[in-house]
């Protein structure tokens, strides 16, 4: 007995994949739970454990091909080794006989519902009511005869209406033009085209409709981390060196507390919208985005205001690392109601993001930098952190969102908050 081993779907928006690697060859014994191939979704590259048990009797798609359709047989699996495959052909479907070239196909004329019968002589009228309708132009079969057995005689044709023209047939329209095609781009110069991933493929369609269908808007704040950095250096100098309890806080890990903390005093920013409701989520979580080579991913710190620093700190860096290396569970990056980009550790000082559908909103963090500020009438040197809200105005409108910042802003600059 064969089993069909099928493409699976890695993820809800998957729906072709790329078969990266066979862990396993033809011939081989699977057992349950043994890894069978890597699978490039989407998302990431993901390992494929086998459900039954068996021999790999014949793989039908190779390592490397990619646009694989979610639940297409990949392989077929069979009880004993060597058992003989009975696997039925795919139905192919029947031709479509063409007419010779010289040939016209005759037209198919359909005529409308009103139309008079195709042969009057159905039509029960006497020899006279004929001759005057055919004079007249009147249409026999939209008279009622009073003769005999519905007869049409020549007083049926003087009750009626005198006869009006048939109405000309509504001209047809003619179909508008086809748009000519924009011109391809001309393209100078020797290149090397590097085909696109299908998690580079999903990136575009997704951020493409994002900007088209969601009506952002933007609030930026100035952040002064002068406290958080010193916070954050008497923590980092509490740790102990390795160990279970040891730790080592970044900036980014004080953000995510703080976007937490927030969310929880503004819950209505932590929401999706929907034709029929706003979606407010109970727990709050928050995607943060890490760059991978083909693309970024965003791991998610779930229930992020109940956790302490050093857990947010130890969470992140074995997300972040897994994400690196394709290792990632799909609960593990798949949902959360708010996002956060950092590019501050590539010097960048500002940005806007775009938003990550269903969420509502995005933080764009930029590099911490040394400026002159304005404090009590004096120019002071400061350590400046520049923010940047994108937001779906359908679920929050600028009030709400300036709020957002503001309470963000008072716990990154007093930063003993985010301890309480």
């Amino acid at each position: 007995m064969s089993t069909n081993i099928l493409m699976p779907a890695l993820s809800p928006t998957m729906t072709t994949g790329k078969l990266a690697k066979w862990l396993k060859k033809e011939g081989d014994e699977v057992k349950s739970g043994d890894i069978l191939a890597e699978i490039e979704t989407d998302k990431a590259t993901m390992e494929v454990e086998a459900v039954d048990e068996g021999f790999i009797a014949k793989i039908l798609v190779p390592d490397g091909t990619d646009g694989v359709a979610v639940n297409e047989v990949i392989a077929i699996l069979t009880a004993t080794k060597g058992e003989a495959l009975s696997a039925p052909k795919a139905a192919v479907p029947a031709p479509v006989a063409a007419a010779p070239a010289s040939v016209a196909a005759a037209p198919v004329a359909l005529a409308p519902a009103s139309a008079p019968a195709a042969n009057d002589e159905r039509v029960f009228a006497s020899p006279l009511a004929r001759r005057i309708a055919k004079q007249s132009g009147v249409d026999l079969s939209r008279i009622k005869g009073s003769g005999p057995n519905g007869r049409i005689v020549k007083a049926d044709l003087d009750k009626a209406p005198a006869a009006a023209p048939a109405p000309a047939p509504a001209p047809v329209a003619a179909a508008p033009a086809p748009k000519p095609a924009a011109p391809a781009p001309v393209i100078t110069g020797a290149y090397k085209a590097a085909p696109n991933s299908t998690m580079r493929k999903v990136i575009a369609r997704r951020l493409t409709e994002s900007k088209q269908n969601v009506p952002h808007f933007y609030l930026n704040s100035h952040i002064e981390i002068d406290a958080l950095l010193k916070l954050r250096a008497e923590l980092n100098a509490r740790s102990p060196k390795e160990g279970p309890g040891s730790f080592k806080l970044s900036v980014n890990d004080l953000i995510i507390k703080g976007c937490a903390l927030a969310l929880r005093r503004h819950p209505n920013v932590n929401a999706s919208y929907t034709e029929d409701a706003i979606l407010l989520y109970d727990d709050v979580d928050i995607s943060i985005a890490v760059a991978i080579p083909d693309g970024l991913i965003t791991p998610i710190i779930r229930k992020a205001d109940e956790r302490g620093l050093p857990s947010i700190s130890n969470a992140m860096k074995d997300l972040g690392a897994r994400a690196k290396a394709g290792k990632l569970k799909p609960e593990e990056f798949q949902g959360g109601g708010f996002s956060i980009s950092n590019l501050g550790m590539f010097g960048i000082p500002d940005f806007t993001a775009i938003i990550n559908p269903p969420q509502a909103a995005i933080l764009a963090v930029g590099a911490g930098e040394k400026r002159a500020v304005v404090k009590n009438d004096q120019i002071v040197i400061a350590t400046m952190m520049t923010v940047t809200l994108s937001v779906d105005h359908r679920v929050v409108d600028g009030a709400l969102g300036a709020q957002f910042l503001a309470t963000l802003k008072g716990l990154l600059e007093d930063p003993m908050g985010l301890l309480l």
